[in-house]
């Protein structure tokens, strides 16, 4: 009778460790799966036509995507990154314009194909009037097609949106 009760406390003990996830994850778990969907090389134009590359790059085990952004008037691309943090999607971006914001994904849209990221701080801003991103959203079209719209905060209180159209590379 006691090997019996031992047994059934180590069984009910031991349930929650088998059990895993619950099935779909978290909110924040399914943005995160799909930006790993992005995982290729695309090219695309920004809001004036002007040629724009992006790369996405599954790093640190899976547990990050690298986004690797070129414009053509950048000499050096810009790199963000995407992580879970518990069960929030964040995002550092590391500006052309020498600081870094951090975001955090807003709540999923219903049908899944959009992620809004909001600014939370910002590291490496000399002064409050210094321009950083403050908003990033994805809007997934097909598994081919996106759009990412990037919000500019400028001279103080000032927000300028700019839109990147991007298809797969093939």
């Amino acid at each position: 009778m006691k090997l019996y009760t031992v047994v059934l406390i180590i069984v009910i003990a031991a349930a929650p460790l088998l059990a895993g996830n619950p099935p779909g994850g978290t909110k924040g778990e399914a943005g995160f799966d799909k930006l790993k969907s992005l995982v290729g090389s695309w090219k695309g134009k920004d809001s004036e036509g002007k040629p724009v590359t992006i790369s996405y790059k599954l790093v640190s085990a899976g547990t990050s995507v690298m986004e690797t952004l070129d414009m053509a008037e950048n000499h050096e691309a810009m790199i963000t990154m995407y992580h879970m943090n518990g069960d929030k999607l964040m995002m550092t971006h590391y500006c052309s314009l020498g600081n870094q914001p951090r975001m955090r994904a807003e709540k999923a849209a219903k049908d899944g194909n959009t992620i809004a990221f909001s600014f939370m701080d910002v590291t490496n801003l000399a002064t409050k009037d210094d321009n950083y991103m403050k908003k990033l959203v994805f809007t997934f079209k097909d598994d081919d097609h996106f759009s990412q719209q990037w919000t500019m905060r400028m001279k103080g209180n000032q927000e300028h949106p700019d839109v990147f159209e991007f298809e797969r590379v093939k």
